[in-house]
């Protein structure tokens, strides 16, 4: 438990910054989010809510370690959610369909297969007819496919919303459209945040402001973490409820159904700076891999695209915890996780300004650049 009336600001109210706040806030202590926008509408908004750290091949091990127990901790943590804000979240953990096209892709779900079970972790394959069984969306030129079970998809756009209920619940102030978020900082310590609203003082300030993280006003250079913008387009169709039945990865792209029709598809990564537009090219190379893998898809209307910025860290784990100025956390440099990894982020975190105990975050932490981190982020931009 955290001393009675600790005081935390966070900066940014993406599914990171929410969720860690409701942790604390449930812990005792007394937190202000401030965000430039509405709660979840920046990276968190614009993801697909894949929760699927197997099928995505993570080699580095401290991370796939992470990843797992936050896709462990998934199902309990929604219902903390949904009890303390009365929103239903989609969550579904039924698999993920990895669809082969060829032989040689084929072999490589095969020898997955074998690494994950010598891992004691449970997975399907499933040839051409299973497959099809399984997703009958697919084109008759599939030759099978490999489900991990209990990976899935959460609706991340429902758990943002969730979330920010679940926070104000839980007496979190959540303060909405700041345009002029500054943090205030002495030589030793952080003190707190500024905005249009006047000065909040925090005896812990928690920078998670996705890919704007390393550029907040008022952030000394030696905290700043090292994080770029990843664009990623996605689009989304109209389907008869059913048409996909199963969350499903193709070369070049992933299509995730949701219960209101829509089939979202997904995701470009671009290194572009700050650009959220979506473009022409962009919506067409996921088009192309998904009518590709899928041809019946084609007759179907697109109904939305969209682009999001991931913060990207140059080795790609996240950036938790302690900085050079004491109270200053960071909890940014998700990328592609941001909403796999929301669980465990925040139990680490609360634990962290709880405890001080820093052995924890220890592989995830600024102080694994050195005192190169404004170089690895030059080179990260590259």
């Amino acid at each position: 438990m955290l001393r009675s009336g600790a005081d935390v600001a966070i900066v940014g109210a993406g599914l990171i910054g929410l969720a860690t706040a409701l942790e604390l806030a449930q812990r005792g202590a007394q937190v202000r989010v401030f965000d430039r926008a509405e709660p979840a509408r920046a990276a968190s908004w614009a993801g697909a809510g894949m929760l699927a750290p197997y099928t995505e091949r993570i080699e580095d091990r401290a991370l796939l370690a992470l990843c797992a127990r936050s896709l462990d901790a998934y199902p309990a943590f929604v219902e903390r959610v949904v009890h303390a804000s009365g929103f239903d979240v989609e969550l579904s953990l039924d698999g993920i369909v990895n669809a082969a096209f060829d032989d040689a892709k084929m072999l490589a779900l095969r020898e997955h297969a074998a690494e994950l079970a010598a891992a004691g972790i449970s997975a399907d394959l499933l040839d051409r007819n299973a497959t099809l069984a399984a997703q009958p969306a697919l084109g008759r030129n599939v030759v099978g496919a490999l489900v991990v079970r209990g990976e899935g998809y959460v609706d991340n756009r429902r758990l943002g919303r969730a979330l920010a209920a679940a926070c104000e619940t839980s007496g979190v102030t959540i303060v909405r459209d700041a345009r002029e978020v500054a943090l205030e900082c002495d030589a030793r310590r952080a003190l707190g945040v500024r905005s249009e609203r006047g000065f909040t003082p925090a005896s812990t300030v928690i920078v998670a402001a996705g890919a704007w993280s390393g550029s907040l006003p008022g952030l000394p250079e030696d905290c700043a973490p090292p994080v770029v913008p990843i664009k990623g387009q996605m689009l989304s169709l109209a389907i008869p409820r059913g048409f996909v039945r199963r969350t499903t990865w193709v070369p070049g792209a992933y299509l995730v159904p949701r219960e209101d029709g829509r089939l979202l598809i997904g995701a470009t990564a671009e290194r572009v700076g700050f650009d959220e537009r979506v473009t022409a090219s962009g919506v067409r190379r996921l088009l192309d891999a998904a009518l590709a893998a899928a041809p019946s898809l084609g007759d179907f209307s697109i109904t939305e695209t969209w682009a999001g910025l991931r913060p990207g860290s140059p080795d790609e784990r996240p950036i938790l915890g302690a900085t050079p100025r004491a109270g200053l956390v960071l909890a940014t440099g998700h990328y592609r996780n941001g909403i796999l990894l929301t669980p465990v982020t925040a139990t680490l975190l609360a634990d962290f300004v709880a405890t001080g105990d820093a052995a924890p975050l220890a592989a995830f932490s600024l102080a694994r650049f050195g005192k190169d981190a404004r170089v690895a982020a030059r080179m990260n931009e590259v």
